[in-house]
């Protein structure tokens, strides 16, 4: 998702396009990877003085909750990265050594995962954590 589609997505949804959020969808528009909230607390510090970490988390919240931002728990905290381009409902395979995000199809709640009669499920998350063949075979895996 390119910064235009970001701010584009969060007219849409109502939120005033300042500076600070125009350069929150270019650093995410231009990450390759995961930036932790302090990641991200780091690099708007730097642009704009007197930014709270508190300011910056709560747009990491709004971000995610537009369905720009994924969030993932990772075994160093939680990470953020922009949504996916598949378009469909679907889950991640997750490298562990360099963090590349694979999707797959596959969905466990379609196929007979039994949750009570008086349980209502919104939503849901499956991520399945490893190696990718490249970090298996180099010394990236610890």
């Amino acid at each position: 998702m390119t910064a235009d589609e970001i701010l584009q997505k969060m007219a849409k949804e109502g939120l005033r396009i300042t500076e600070q959020r125009k350069t929150l969808a270019s650093l995410f528009s231009d990450a390759e990877g995961y930036l932790t909230p302090k990641d991200v607390y780091e690099f708007m510090g730097k642009r704009y003085s007197g930014l709270s970490f508190d300011t910056v988390y709560r747009n990491l919240r709004l971000l995610h909750d537009m369905n720009i931002l994924e969030q993932f728990v990772m075994e160093d905290g939680v990470k953020f990265r922009v949504h996916c381009s598949e378009h469909s409902h679907h889950h991640h395979l997750i490298c562990l050594g360099c963090e590349r995000t694979l999707p797959v199809a596959f969905c466990p709640m379609e196929t007979g995962c039994e949750v009570p009669d008086d349980f209502q499920v919104v939503r849901h998350k499956f991520e399945v954590y490893g190696y990718c063949g490249e970090c298996r075979s180099g010394a990236q895996q610890p």
